[in-house]
């Protein structure tokens, strides 16, 4: 069997580095001959031939082809339409030469690509739409698109041909999975017949093993935060990320226990959150604003105490499985995190691993920080609803090899 996994980012980023690179290992071990598509944006300002050259070797001794196109920004739209009829004409070329079985398209703009390149192939491929999360709504939610303006409308379109050519799905919740598919609950396929797979955002749990007692010890010294209670947010921040209500949430537990410690692991604008931060009475030792790369994650979160996500509670969330919660319990943090996101609530509820937040007052999340205290040592239930829940292995690659196994018989 062999597939073709079309990825609109670049290999290098950390989403690549953590979902799509481990869940295509994953999918190889059922013995999938695996491609890669991505677009790498500044591809020849930050990629060499030779280093092009080098990660296809290394790549290719795990059983993954890669190819990659250029990203391109702006003007947006344009750039957008650009890359996607690139795209398409280079899918259209690896089906000819490779005769794919599965066109794997992780979101809607590779779905788009591959749907185009099956369209106009003689050879046809089976395509697996990974909608993973509501896309049109989500640009809305986030505010980048107006609410029913063309951009919005055009994706929706895209999105029901998508629906109607693709021949199996995932998504990453059971809400989704009721609001698109309904009658695969119970049966595991759409009323067409076609095969639907909820996957959650996994995690390697032996990645995240490494953060144990005694990392948690010297981490905790190397930070000087031994006697301290250590609350940490993993992400972004904006769109819909609620950025002051986190905030507050921190400035709330300083005002309760002034030994809080305020751990912020983030991508980008440090300054400005720890200047935020600052202006809810944390002082330098108070806190900890910093990028970290991926195989550091499970260091810095293993030296936290508890953990936090607030998502804006739309329409567009109940597709939402945030990859920061099965970190979160795969290094025994409790969270504290708000209703209405996926399927966090009954996840929280079910496993006793955190408290819910019902509103974003100061009651409230006096309320949240009772409520994790009062759920005493809930390490080990952590990690063990990590492993149940959100196993790379157990979970996310058994499920994806299901997919491809039911998908082609």
């Amino acid at each position: 069997m062999r597939a073709l996994y079309i990825c609109y980012f670049g290999l290098r980023e950390p989403l690549v580095q953590t979902q799509v690179l481990p869940y295509l290992r994953e999918i190889g071990k059922g013995g999938v001959e695996l491609s890669l598509l991505t677009f790498e944006p500044d591809l020849r300002q930050k990629w060499t031939p030779a280093e092009i050259a080098e990660k296809r070797a290394s790549l290719a001794a795990e059983g993954i082809k890669w190819q990659c196109l250029a990203y391109h920004k702006r003007p947006s739209a344009p750039a957008t339409a650009w890359d996607t009829l690139a795209g398409a004409w280079r899918v259209r070329r690896l089906i000819a030469k490779e005769r794919f079985d599965v066109l794997h398209c992780r979101v809607h703009l590779p779905g788009l690509m591959g749907a185009l390149a099956r369209k106009f192939s003689r050879h046809k491929p089976k395509i697996i739409f990974d909608i993973r999360g509501f896309f049109p709504e989500e640009y809305t939610d986030a505010g980048r698109w107006p609410e029913n303006g063309w951009l919005y409308r055009a994706a929706k379109r895209v999105e029901r041909w998508l629906l109607r050519e693709s021949d199996a799905f995932v998504v990453l919740t059971e809400k989704a999975r009721d609001i698109l598919f309904p009658a695969s609950r119970d049966t595991g396929l759409d009323k067409q017949g076609r095969p639907v797979e909820v996957i959650p955002c996994c995690v390697d749990i032996e990645r995240f093993a490494a953060a144990d007692a005694n990392s948690r010890a010297a981490t905790r010294k190397e930070l000087g935060v031994e006697n301290r209670t250590v609350i940490v947010y993993a992400g972004s921040f904006g769109g819909w990320y609620l950025t002051d209500e986190m905030l507050d949430l921190f400035a709330t537990a300083k005002m309760r226990d002034p030994n809080v410690f305020a751990m912020i692991l983030t991508q980008r604008d440090k300054e400005k959150i720890a200047d935020a931060l600052k202006t809810r009475g944390f002082a330098d030792a108070d806190c900890l604003v910093e990028t970290v790369a991926p195989h550091e994650m499970p260091k810095y979160l293993g030296a936290a105490d508890i953990s936090i996500s607030f998502i804006k509670a739309c329409y567009s969330k109940q597709s939402s499985s945030p990859t920061k919660l099965a970190e979160y319990l795969a290094c025994g943090l409790p969270i504290i995190a708000n209703r209405g996101v996926g399927d966090v609530d009954e996840l929280i509820e079910r496993n006793k691993v955190g408290v819910l937040l019902d509103d974003f007052s100061p009651a409230s999340y006096q309320k949240a920080l009772d409520g994790v205290s009062n759920l005493g040592d809930v390490s080990d239930r952590c990690r063990e609803t990590a492993r149940r829940e959100f196993d790379l292995k157990t979970v996310g690659g058994e499920r994806y090899r299901r997919l491809y196994h039911k998908t082609l018989t």
